[in-house]
């Protein structure tokens, strides 16, 4: 039997700490029509599916279909963590989330697709999606849960399976679980935010939390695979050495420059610093009791990616039709920040790649979600990004109800 690792939490404490967070949420004001984002040169943007609702992940199967998660966080559930929702409701879907599934399907790559269904509903704020033999896999905020599927379906051909627990609530609604499937379609990857900022809520809410867990398709046998991770949602294999990387939402309440998220590449059993530190081995005082063990093997991650940017999307790009310095670098949806005096992220990052690296800092791709940073206000927010069969770039913009799709003109 494999063995289950948990990192043990000591019981942590906030007391006697002064919080530097800014609480400044900004407001959706929606795309008026003909608007959309902005590109480099030479490529094209246009608007793939629009009128969905909190269009949240994207999933692309091997025969091209789309797959688009439609969920939010709920003001129930942030309530009960005792998140502060002044201004969250113009910034986000905080109503009943839609729990949907919805499949796209442009079999000719002209950018518009031709078949939309509805592939699932009554879910419970969904999130991650995989294809894993003749199930479609669906993780719940509280689950991983199975379908029998055949690729090409509009819908699965019957009920779906609880297949496994996970556990579910959290700071900030850190409700997201992501999948990925490796590609011996062995191992399944699932992705578990923590339940609080700093495990001020006590060891007890973070079993199982703030880690990348690693799950045998054949047996459902789980461990941690890598942890330290406060709430690590988008993830992708790098070409060539098939490495796993992850991108990190880091801890608030330091200001508005610390801590930064991060894309980082992941060491089996490794631990990276949360809650006890960050950016490697920058202790967060705020944090009782510490424990100088676990901060000395922490790892640093690989490359900062700006403070509160709430980068979630990743994916790497492997076509050929874009120019070829994209060629295996990889795309951050960062969704934006609500907890910083001036805004940062609301749009597309592109780190390019050498040799399996980072081989540069963050570049803007997708951009124009702000239309003026002097009034607080933005069009979208994007968060997943994906290719397309035809080697298009995808991006769901949750707060805009859209799916943008980039392609070379």
């Amino acid at each position: 039997m494999r063995r289950t690792l948990t990192i043990g939490l000591a019981v942590l404490g906030l007391a006697g700490c002064l919080s530097m967070q800014t609480s400044k949420f900004c407001r959706v004001i929606g795309w008026p029509e003909g608007k959309k984002p902005h590109a480099p040169a030479g490529f094209r943007v246009q608007e793939f599916a629009r009128e969905l609702v909190n269009p949240r992940n994207l999933f692309v199967a091997s025969n091209g279909d789309v797959f688009v998660a439609e969920s939010n966080s709920e003001a129930s559930g942030m309530r009960k963590w005792g998140a502060d929702l002044s201004g969250a409701s113009q910034a986000q879907r905080l109503e009943p989330s839609a729990n949907r599934i919805t499949l796209l399907r442009d079999a000719n790559g002209d950018g518009n697709p031709e078949v939309r269904a509805t592939f699932l509903t009554g879910l419970y704020q969904p999130y991650g999606m995989a294809i894993a033999g003749d199930q479609f896999l669906v993780a719940n905020t509280d689950g991983i849960y199975a379908y029998p599927y055949k690729l090409g379906e509009l819908a699965p051909s019957g009920p779906g399976r609880k297949w496994l627990e996970l556990p579910a609530g959290g700071y900030n609604n850190h409700w997201t679980r992501n999948l990925l499937v490796d590609e011996a379609h062995q191992k399944l990857y699932v992705s578990v935010g923590s339940a609080s900022n700093i495990g001020e809520h006590g060891p007890q809410e973070e079993m199982l939390r703030a880690n990348i867990l690693e799950i045998d398709l054949r047996d459902r046998s789980q461990r941690v695979y890598a942890s330290g991770l406060r709430n690590p949602v988008g993830m992708a294999w790098a070409p060539g050495n098939r490495r796993l990387w992850t991108v990190v939402n880091e801890r608030d309440g330091l200001g508005d420059d610390l801590a930064p998220d991060y894309l980082t590449s992941l060491q089996d059993g490794g631990f990276y610093g949360w809650p006890y530190c960050y950016s490697g081995n920058q202790v967060d005082d705020r944090v009782e009791p510490q424990n100088p063990a676990l901060v000395a093997r922490a790892l640093k991650p690989d490359l900062p990616l700006g403070a509160h940017t709430a980068s979630l999307g990743l994916t790497f790009y492997r076509g050929g039709r874009f120019p070829s310095r994209y060629r295996d670098g990889a795309f951050i949806g960062q969704h934006g920040s609500w907890n910083r005096s001036e805004p940062s992220g609301y749009k597309v990052v592109f780190v390019p790649f050498a040799d399996g690296h980072p081989s540069g800092p963050p570049e803007n791709f997708l951009t124009g979600f702000i239309p003026d940073f002097n009034r607080n206000e933005v069009h979208g927010r994007p968060v997943a990004v994906a290719v397309s069969w035809d080697e298009a770039l995808l991006v769901a913009d949750d707060a805009g109800n859209r799916v943008w799709r980039v392609s070379r003109e």
